[in-house]
């Protein structure tokens, strides 16, 4: 038997998304009477060891069942957890099972078949799953940045390294139809990256796969001749990573008139700084 001793753990300060490769989201979805924030999403940006103590109570509610079942199924991992407060779930029978199931199995089957819907249509998966959200109408809609993307008509792409997301596990999943409508959207984002001559290029949080979509986007464009001339990129994040400091700030403005700049801190305090900062300025 192994013991730790009381020196060597540490109590963090901050939240949830204090250590780094974790986010997490709150709403008010009218759970509690009184208002407030009541549902949350937390999201781990790979899959986590996971492991939780469970009631030994023998009326025990849908939620615990369920996720007692996952953490069976996975083997002890998990992407995302999502928490209430205002209601305990309890004593609500077969229909609390299904809704509890529902609410992990709706994600998967609905933006899968956004997916397909996507790429029979021949639109790239960012373009699918956004149409998707603001032509259901969407809970909480307006606060989403796709469907913000849809109705203001702005380029919004996905690129997706298969088998880290959640819905590739489930049944409906097409591999031809992901891959098909992320290809589309390698497309779009290189086009676009191909008219960043004197712009901006910013990285907020990924430290693996849009740093790599975007060297190679620009490898593209610089390859076809298009010229990349006084194009500035920010990496944004709570550390200072390999590839994005590489791929990101160095390599596409090598021995060019650009600049790579590169910011640490905490995401809900810096951008919205730079956000205001650059209102200020205009």
């Amino acid at each position: 038997m192994t013991t730790l001793a009381p020196n060597v753990l540490e109590m963090a300060t901050g939240g949830v998304t204090t250590p780094a490769g974790f986010r997490a989201a709150g709403v008010e979805a009218g759970i509690k009477g009184r208002g407030g924030l009541d549902l949350a999403l937390i999201v781990s940006d790979r899959a986590a060891h996971a492991a939780a103590v469970f009631t030994t109570n023998r009326a025990q509610a849908a939620p615990v069942l369920v996720s007692r079942e996952h953490l069976a199924q996975s083997g002890g991992l998990a992407r995302a957890i999502v928490v209430n407060s205002g209601c305990a779930n309890a004593c609500t029978g077969d229909e609390g099972l299904r809704v509890a199931r529902g609410m992990a199995e709706e994600t998967a089957l609905l933006l899968n078949e956004a997916i397909r819907r996507g790429a029979e249509r021949q639109q790239g998966l960012g373009q699918a799953v956004a149409a998707f959200l603001a032509q259901h109408n969407a809970p909480h809609a307006d606060h989403s940045i796709a469907v913000a993307a849809h109705r203001h008509d702005i380029p919004l792409t996905v690129h997706v390294a298969l088998g880290t997301d959640i819905i590739h596990m489930h049944p409906a999943a097409s591999g031809a139809a992901i891959g098909e409508a992320s290809l589309r959207d390698f497309r779009y984002f290189t086009s676009s990256v191909g008219r960043l001559e004197g712009g901006v290029y910013l990285n907020c949080g990924s430290a693996v796969i849009l740093p790599e979509v975007f060297l190679k986007a620009v490898a593209l464009v610089l390859n076809k001749g298009i010229p990349l001339d006084d194009l500035t990129t920010v990496n944004v994040d709570f550390l200072r990573m390999y590839r994005p400091q590489t791929n990101v700030v160095a390599r596409p403005v090598a021995g060019t008139s650009g600049t790579g700049i590169s910011l640490i801190g905490h995401h809900e305090v810096l951008i919205p700084l730079l956000a205001a900062a650059l209102v200020e300025e205009d």
